[in-house]
């Protein structure tokens, strides 16, 4: 199959055919999204209650500590994912109809605030590895914003140059995230820009921290509270990636073979399953430092003990809280006055 057949596949609404195969990848790609609606709520709220039990810590303490503040910035992020994933929840099982200049802008938000937040756990792994980092820029948050920022943005630029834009920049377009008629060489990129060299960087800074501990017979990720929440996100969003980068690189490589079109119906589906598993690994995430942060956790119980104290009946008898102020009284004795 030809590149043009590929894509009137890819850009025809799964909806507007009548053969069985096409209804029954419009039924995979709505159950999806369903499946990640309810994932996306809940992530959303967790996400909420994080920043109010951040600032909350802020105003009582008036500072955060640096890993904290890394955590807060991930979470801030997350969530900002989770917002640009609305296209997918609102659209699927079609896809947005948009300019390509809009498209390529969708695109290219979500590929900078996704590395954004890889860095950001980059960082992390560097702080609990060499705790205070050894470098003395390192230890300015402003310097490392800066850093972050600017390398996600130069690698997103590289991305959008590989990607290209598809047809003229004003012409309404279905829009795609990641399109697999950018090749397999896009494909192959975004797999090592976006995924395996930030992943590469935590796994030696991880080695290198559990050999420095293990010379000085201390703990690593188990000596702090930011250890193990590390350690668990950051697991979750990589297999998250993998999935999706995978599968992009598979419909990729498809697209180059002569398929039928039932095959492309199918990996269509596929693609949009893998999207909303890209997406709930910042739901995931999310839910794993709220439950996982022992800070966070303990502010919940306490909002959850809040809200029960306001949802109790007014007219429910309340035990008796009346106390007895004791009263002591002192008297002289007589052998006292003598002594």
């Amino acid at each position: 199959m030809s590149n043009l057949s590929v894509d009137l596949v890819l850009n025809t609404p799964l909806s507007n055919s009548s053969s069985a195969v096409p209804s029954i990848s419009d039924t995979i790609a709505a159950r999806a999204n369903h499946v990640y609606s309810f994932l996306a709520g809940l992530g959303f709220m967790a996400g909420c209650f994080l920043l109010y039990s951040f600032i909350q810590t802020y105003r009582a303490q008036r500072r955060l500590a640096w890993l904290d503040c890394l955590l807060w910035v991930f979470c801030v992020l997350q969530l900002l994912l989770l917002l640009l994933s609305l296209h997918a929840v609102a659209y699927r099982p079609d896809y947005l109809i948009t300019t390509g200049l809009g498209c390529a802008a969708l695109s290219f938000a979500i590929n900078t605030a996704s590395l954004c937040s890889l860095l950001v756990l980059v960082l992390m792994a560097y702080v609990l590895t060499l705790d205070p980092p050894s470098h003395a820029l390192l230890r300015k948050p402003r310097v490392c914003a800066a850093l972050v920022i600017l390398t996600s943005i130069l690698i997103s630029l590289l991305l959008a140059g590989l990607h290209g834009p598809r047809g003229g920049l004003q012409e309404q377009c279905d829009c795609f995230m990641d399109t697999v008629l950018a090749g397999a060489s896009y494909a192959a990129a975004r797999l090592c820009l976006a995924l395996l060299i930030p992943y590469i960087l935590q796994l030696g800074l991880v080695i290198g921290g559990c050999v420095r501990q293990w010379k000085s017979k201390g703990r690593f990720l188990s000596g702090s509270e930011e250890g193990p929440v590390f350690l668990t996100v950051t697991l979750v969003v990589f297999f998250c990636q993998l999935f999706y980068s995978v599968a992009l690189v598979r419909g990729a490589q498809l697209t180059q073979q002569a398929q039928p079109e039932e095959q492309w119906l199918r990996e269509k589906a596929f693609l949009s399953v893998a999207e909303f598993v890209l997406f709930s690994g910042s739901s995931a995430s999310l839910l794993l430092v709220l439950f996982m942060h022992r800070p966070c956790r303990e502010s919940l119980h306490g909002a959850c003990r809040q809200l029960r104290d306001c949802c109790r009946s007014p007219g429910r008898s309340q035990p008796n809280r009346n106390i007895i102020a004791p009263h002591i009284e002192i008297t002289d004795t007589l052998q006292d006055i003598e002594s």
